[in-house]
């Protein structure tokens, strides 16, 4: 029941003559969760457009309803597996969430289920994981007594169930039989087309969809961090290279463009991670050895853009006279998404971690995180007050009208860094800040 299987569940709850049982861990962390969603509450913080609405609607109807019992899947016709899919420190998908699910369903799945995979994995992990589980578990063949796909998620925060209905989706089953039940069950929430395939091509599809962001993203940090080099603004670039029109006419010559945004680094449950998940299905079920540089240096790019901001603050404080070592250092935004209380892999940490190696003294700030790894206030005043520096690591809306002129009197070093191009430099400037942004003239 996270920011994946409480959308989808709500969602077929909504369906006529749909009954759906969510499953949550009585944990410490997440236990609450139960309580919430069987009250109609919504659990996920920041704006998501219809989802208290609908999970009000759900509750009332009594379709839809949230227990820790997992032997309540041996009712089910349909079973969706939505569970996260970290990898460690050395890249290795941990997979131990995935196991442990598939274990307790293959002991209790009825013939003629259908089990559905919607978390994101490396490629071959359905085939070559979770079937063999599930069958030997069960007694019963995948394909013949079960069927089993897997059919990934494309959701983003705040527009969850946006993008669920309305995006097309993706499903493959391990047999046609088993792609062909699961194109029937996603009919029933997705109005947008759905594309039938195997579940390796599907996996497959998964990572590289946000592979391709993130190595786009890469290449946009790269362009900013030459353009700070040779003086010029990267927003201005961007925006010059992004006139190029899109021709569709003849797809081999479509001048188009579509540079990305560069940043304080990514964050999020899926683009710091895929890219390691493609790369370790490759190593694990691909037929020959292959190295895939690109992806991976920018994976290394994108990790590296908060240390690189820490750089110019060491290199601004200098300036300005000051030590980044005992300077108290404020980071606005824990979550790694605006207006969201998401904080996967939040650049964030990064922030924290490097300022602490260097002997500064970071304070982080966020108004919608409920629990983080590294210590936070949701007390803006205090976040900021004595503060050597603030960093701009999250465009929380909150942050887009703070009064600068006022901030400069309880600040003891008036220095900013733009981690997300978020404010016009005239103005930081001129109520007497010093402003460096990502991709721009010192």
């Amino acid at each position: 029941m996270g920011y994946v299987g409480i959308p989808a569940a709500a969602l077929f709850a909504d369906v006529e003559g749909f009954s759906v049982t969510g499953v949550q861990r009585r944990s410490e962390r997440s236990g609450w969760k139960i309580d919430w969603l069987n009250q109609g509450k919504n659990p996920i913080g920041g704006d998501e457009p219809g989802l208290e609405e609908l999970l009000q609607r759900v509750n009332k109807k009594g379709t839809f309803r949230v227990v820790d019992d997992y032997s309540v899947v041996k009712e089910a016709d349909a079973v969706l597996i939505d569970v996260q899919t970290p990898t460690d420190e050395d890249h290795v998908p941990r997979y131990e969430s995935l196991k442990e699910v598939s274990q307790i369903i293959s002991g209790h799945i009825k013939r003629g289920a259908l089990v559905v995979i919607e978390s994101t994995v490396a490629p071959g992990t359905t085939e070559h994981m979770v079937r063999p589980i599930l069958e030997k578990g069960s007694g019963m063949k995948a394909g013949k007594d079960f069927f089993l796909a897997f059919s990934y998620e494309r959701v983003m925060v705040g527009r969850l169930l946006k993008n669920i209905t309305d995006l097309p989706r993706i499903v493959g089953g391990i047999d046609e039989v088993s792609t062909k039940k699961a194109i029937e069950l996603y009919k029933h929430i997705v109005k947008a087309q759905l594309h039938p395939t195997d579940s390796l091509t599907a996996e497959v599809s998964k990572v590289v969809e946000n592979t391709y962001r993130d190595v786009n993203i890469a290449f946009a940090n790269e362009v900013a961090v030459a353009c700070e080099s040779l003086g010029v603004d990267v927003y201005r670039v961007r925006e010059l290279v992004n006139t190029l029109p899109n021709d569709p006419s003849n797809p081999s010559t479509n001048p188009v463009r579509n540079m990305h945004f560069p940043g304080a680094g990514v964050g999020g449950h899926c683009l710091p991670k895929d890219p390691w998940l493609f790369k370790y299905g490759l190593d694990t079920y691909g037929k020959f050895k292959f190295e895939p540089k690109i992806i991976v240096n920018s994976r290394h790019i994108n990790d590296w853009m908060p240390v690189h901001i820490v750089d110019m603050l060491e290199e601004t404080l200098a300036k300005a006279g000051k030590k980044l070592k005992g300077a108290k250092i404020a980071i606005l935004g824990v979550a790694f998404l605006e207006n969201s209380d998401d904080t996967r892999n939040s650049p964030s940490k990064i922030f924290y971690d490097e300022l602490e190696k260097r002997g500064a003294k970071p304070i982080l700030h966020d108004h919608l995180v409920r629990d983080f790894e590294r210590p936070f206030t949701n007390d803006l005043e205090r976040t900021v007050e004595g503060s050597d520096a603030i960093i701009l690591a999250v465009k929380h809306s909150i942050y887009a009208d703070l009064d600068f002129a006022g901030l400069k009197k309880i600040v003891r070093t008036p220095i900013l860094m733009d981690g997300r191009n978020f404010y016009r430099r005239e103005d930081i400037e001129k109520a007497g800040f010093t402003y460096r942004g990502i991709g721009k003239p010192a």
